[in-house]
């Protein structure tokens, strides 16, 4: 098992995507402070390969994942947080969230150049400020979560209150069901 080392986000900005970063500062510095860093193998960034390899649980594992809902000509994306244990509910609550007619995962490309952060890592830090951000209950709940850093090659560690005080952040109950 790999191990990590865990440093304050906001003191090293190399280890994350710039809209990561840019994100990080502006927010209140205690908040800011209580966002770690830890510098992973990026080929071990899937949540999966990383839990194994690292050691930790996918019950504190979050994935963000870009849908888009599209009703007439409008699109909405938005970004979707649920731990690794549970299936995001696009075709439900995200879908009637985002006043959609139907919900899809937004197409790699996009997500990547709408957020400046590498595919698999992308983070609910530094999204575009017209997104959606919304963070099933469960994640809002943790003391402690792991997220991407916008690059494959961090993890951010953070207390799930944090990712709910993000701006424009929505905590869902049932964003994600659990898996059977």
């Amino acid at each position: 098992m790999s191990t990590l080392t865990f440093l304050p986000a906001a003191e090293n900005p190399h280890l994350v995507a710039a809209p990561v970063a840019a994100a990080i500062a502006t927010l209140d510095p205690v908040l800011a402070t209580r966002i770690e860093v830890a510098a992973v193998d990026p080929a071990l960034a899937d949540t999966a390969a990383f839990c194994e390899a690292y050691g930790q649980g996918l019950d504190i594992s979050a994935n963000c994942i870009v849908v888009q809902g599209t009703r007439g000509d409008v699109t909405r994306t938005a970004a979707c947080l649920a731990l690794a244990t549970t299936r995001l509910d696009v075709n439900g609550t995200v879908r009637r969230l985002l006043e959609a007619r139907k919900a899809t995962f937004a197409p790699m490309d996009d997500a990547v150049s709408q957020t400046g952060m590498e595919y698999g890592g992308i983070t609910p830090l530094g999204i575009p400020s017209d997104w959606h951000l919304l963070i099933d209950a469960r994640v809002a709940a943790l003391p402690r979560v792991v997220v991407g850093a916008g690059i494959r090659g961090a993890k951010l560690f953070l207390p799930g209150g944090v990712l709910a005080s993000l701006p424009g952040a929505q905590v869902i109950e049932d964003l994600a069901k659990p898996v059977v």
